[in-house]
């Protein structure tokens, strides 16, 4: 390792995490031991090990020493492609032959030059988006539009909490979530889900554990399908509505296309914002979202974008406005949430009736319970399926696979089924129901 001071050394380090040569739990050495190697103060070698903790890169764990946290937020390299000949379950993409055509919509979604002091947000995206929102039960009162759902979430998060701050979030969860919170300097910490949505008692744990903020996904929650019911709404805001200054964020990343309705927990709080992307409705390209929220929230939102980006493409809301309001898109977009409910049934019965427990209420995805993820991932391989093990979704919930279903021919499902139960009979341990 080089550097002459702190910040060299920590971004020496940072260097060689994204290069692979420090790996996610790999233990840094004893500040005096790497003091002494590189002829610096242990003050300095203390110091970079703390701005890697406050960047989530390393995380202290007392006597043991400091470790490559598992889900470092540096450049790495993409996961690999699918190889060719195996048939894909593990993108997680929608179904590129379910997308609109953009060509076409571009076309007919032209409009007038925006300059700088014009209006950030497109009207009529934003009279659209808002009927749109409160069909579903959500306030289109204050509205912004950013570059996607990540882009909001991390906006919101950074307009109201300070590192350090407690996040409950879905395990699993999405990685991308995973990661943000602890590169943002925020503490995860694991709320279980099942078919219904988060589960009461373990929001209720996070929320006496003092959470500044909870990150849920009311409807095609990835990787496991979750559905938040209206039973299971109204039992969450119950428990919310004893801390009214916890921050709620929802994501709506499969909004019109996750096949079942959705059921808010925002409510009328202090802090809340609901963030409806449209990358899998209209394409991963697409990069925007509408954020619905408190009045707060959404100013501060829209000032700090100002200060960077300044808006969102109006190009760009122009065709997210075309497309909502184009009739044989609409049609097109309620055929493909049709088509993803019956392949994700059709693989959710193939499993049942192998005696597999497997999850999926709603969306892209199916989570099955395995008893060795990368053993399975490579079995699957061998019988020409490419799945995604569930390491990356994971905080403490249990081993399991990811199977993305969106371009699951519904006569392939079967098959699909029987290569993963003799994938997991490989294995020599059983975690079938049966």
């Amino acid at each position: 390792m080089l550097g002459r001071n702190a910040d060299e050394l920590a971004v020496d380090i940072e260097r060689r995490v994204a290069d692979h040569e420090l790996l996610p739990g790999d233990r840094l050495p004893p500040v005096r031991v790497l003091a002494t190697e590189l002829d610096l103060a242990p003050n300095t070698v203390a110091a970079a090990y703390r701005r890697l903790g406050e960047r989530g890169i390393a995380i202290g764990r007392g006597r043991m020493g400091t470790f490559i946290a598992d889900r470092p937020p540096v450049m790495v390299p993409a996961d690999p492609e699918v190889r060719r000949g195996l048939q894909d379950l593990s993108s997680g993409n929608p179904d590129s032959d379910l997308l609109p055509d953009l060509g076409g919509a571009l076309r007919e979604s032209s409009g007038p030059t925006v300059l700088y002091g014009d209006p950030s947000v497109d009207e009529d995206l934003a009279a659209r988006g808002a009927r749109l929102l409160e069909a579903d039960g959500v306030s289109a009162d204050h509205l912004a539009v950013v570059s996607g759902g990540l882009d909001g979430m991390e906006r919101v998060l950074q307009a109201h909490l300070r590192r350090g701050d407690r996040v409950a979030i879905e395990d699993p969860g999405y990685p991308a979530v995973i990661d943000l919170v602890g590169a943002l300097g925020l503490v995860a910490v694991p709320m279980g889900v099942d078919d219904d949505g988060p589960q009461p008692d373990s929001l209720d744990a996070a929320l006496d554990r003092g959470i500044a903020a909870v990150i849920v996904t009311p409807r095609a929650q990835n990787p496991f399908g979750s559905a938040i019911s209206a039973e299971r709404a109204s039992i969450l805001r119950s428990s919310l509505d004893r801390f009214p200054d916890v921050l709620v964020i929802e994501d709506d990343h499969a909004a019109a296309v996750a096949g079942v309705p959705m059921h808010s927990i925002a409510g009328d709080r202090e802090r809340w914002t609901t963030i409806r992307s449209a990358a899998k409705t209209y394409g991963p390209d697409v990069r925007l979202a509408l954020l619905a929220g408190d009045h707060t929230t959404v100013r501060r939102v829209e000032g700090r974008q100002r200060l960077g980006p300044g808006w969102v493409s109006h190009v760009l809301q122009r065709l997210v406005a075309q497309l909502m309001s184009d009739s044989n898109t609409k049609r097109n977009v309620a055929r493909a949430a049709e088509l993803y409910a019956s392949r994700r049934r059709s693989l959710l019965e193939a499993l049942n009736k192998r005696g597999f427990e497997a999850f999926g209420t709603s969306g892209l995805n199916v989570w099955v319970p395995v008893p060795n993820e990368s053993a399975a991932e490579r079995a699957m391989e061998r019988r020409g399926f490419s799945v995604r093990p569930g390491g990356r979704f994971r905080i403490r919930s249990s081993p399991a696979l990811r199977l993305t279903v969106s371009s699951l021919d519904e006569s392939d499902a079967g098959r699909v089924a029987d290569a993963l139960l003799e994938a997991v009979s490989d294995l020599g341990t059983g975690t079938r129901t049966g």
